[in-house]
């Protein structure tokens, strides 16, 4: 039984190698590096999905970051229960194969209540008083306070919003060295998000990537050399590549003036009342799972194909919790969740880093709104009121889709920016190979 880490850099690309990144292209020219398609969508919760079960959307379930859920009527977003994935998963096979074999997941998503017998992920507290206190959970619980003992607290702002950063790598990479000296086990899933944010922000080939390419590199050479020195094998991959985009495209306002969504005024402001709406779209980067009351007629079929931005109109992933049709973006566009025509009617929520009550995935949110003059000043007041225990709203972000500069969610990209898989003994033709390859890495 071979101990094995899979680090997951999450946006990395055969494009982005090359000097910037000293470290992971030595590594891939001595490891050998393969590009494949990205599982559809490409996204990261259908990604990982795919890639520890082996399965495709329609058996695993996960169809994209959120759905609708029909029976409550809700758009759920970034839920967080490892039962949502279905089926076993690639630790539940290898535990039965190797008797005492132990898995860490460690920041890789659907990360709790899971089978796998250690693991980590961001989980803020949400007390009654309204409050959000940044935090993580951990299995074994009492690894909670352990690790924020010994490396200080999660540094959950850099994780995702305007502030999201490279911190939020180098803590995950060194709780991943804390999980090996503590336990040494046999697989360990490490995701390090920072690329990600970058590309999105700025884009592919700007440059203002150079640091960030330089940032990530730095923080995976070190936990590569870290595991290797421990004898462990090490593979590196990517849930997808992202490519640039420079279009919005609005399908639910697109759906509004056509009469078809329902709109609650909900304190001087607009609401998608989704479970009383004929057709709406839950946006997640490039791909857009759309429900209708009257389900999957010709007539809209049509009429998503006529819309400007949209490549392709899909059938329904065969599962109860796709859209009746799943539309994917041209390269360079991608889907926004807005539904509002004005922005002085845009809820609260828009405003906000606010993953959970909006109906659609939200990249907007890495940017702070260049209308405020004083930013820090706006935060630091917030912050003031929070601890003196009033009220506050952090409305930062803005609503101007156009700062986007590169997405993800197709599955047909150039091969520049497929996903990549670094240390692979076998071939990996698709994301579901990384199953096969994880267990024939173990089993070596």
């Amino acid at each position: 039984m071979q101990r094995l880490a899979v680090i997951n850099v999450v946006g990395l690309s055969k494009s982005l190698l090359g000097e910037k990144m000293p470290r992971l292209t030595t590594f891939a020219g001595r490891e050998g590096i393969q590009s494949f398609p990205p599982a559809f969508p490409a996204v990261t919760c259908t990604a990982q999905a795919s890639m520890l079960t082996g399965k495709g959307s329609s058996q695993h379930g996960i169809v994209a970051n959120g759905w609708y859920d029909r029976e409550s009527a809700e758009v759920r977003f970034w839920k967080q229960s490892n039962r949502l994935v279905r089926g076993p998963k690639v630790w539940d096979e290898l535990r039965e194969k190797f008797p005492g074999f132990t898995c860490a997941k460690l920041f890789w998503w659907y990360n709790m209540y899971s089978s796998a017998d250690f693991s980590m992920t961001p989980r803020p507290l949400y007390p009654a008083d309204g409050r959000k206190v940044f935090d993580i959970h951990t299995h074994p619980m009492g690894w909670r306070e352990e690790v924020k003992a010994e490396l200080g607290d999660f540094p959950f702002p850099s994780f995702w919003g305007p502030g999201a950063g490279i911190a939020c790598s180098e803590w995950i990479a060194e709780a991943a060295k804390w999980t090996e000296k503590k336990e040494s086990p046999t697989l360990s899933l490490v995701y390090l998000p920072h690329l990600d944010y970058g590309l999105q922000k700025f884009g592919p080939g700007a440059p203002e990537m150079d640091e960030e390419l330089r940032a990530i590199d730095r923080v995976a050479g070190d936990l590569i050399d870290y595991y290797e020195s421990r004898k462990v094998k090490v593979i590196v991959l990517s849930e997808y590549g992202i490519s640039a985009v420079s279009r919005p495209i609005h399908l639910n306002r697109i759906f509004r003036e056509n009469g078809w969504l329902s709109i609650k005024d909900e304190l001087g402001s607009d609401t998608l009342d989704a479970g009383a709406s004929e057709v709406f779209a839950v946006a997640d980067h490039q791909v857009a799972h759309v429900y209708a009351r009257q389900g999957p007629t010709p007539e809209l079929r049509t009429f998503l194909e006529g819309i400007d931005g949209v490549a392709e109109v899909r059938e329904s992933l065969d599962d109860e919790r796709s859209g009746d049709f799943v539309v994917v973006a041209e390269p360079d566009a991608w889907f926004t969740y807005y539904y509002w025509l004005d922005d002085a009617r845009a809820p609260d929520f828009a405003r906000c880093v606010d993953i959970h009550r909006k109906p659609g995935y939200d990249p907007v949110e890495l940017f702070l709104d260049p209308a405020i003059r004083s930013p820090k000043w706006k935060i630091g007041k917030f912050l003031l009121k929070k601890k003196l225990g009033f009220r506050a709203l952090l409305d930062v972000i803005p609503l101007n889709a156009d700062l986007v500069k590169g997405s993800h969610g197709r599955d047909e990209v150039d091969e520049g920016e497929q996903a990549v898989i670094i240390g692979a003994g076998g071939k990996v033709a698709r994301a579901e190979d990384v199953h096969a390859e994880i267990v024939r890495s173990v089993s070596a």
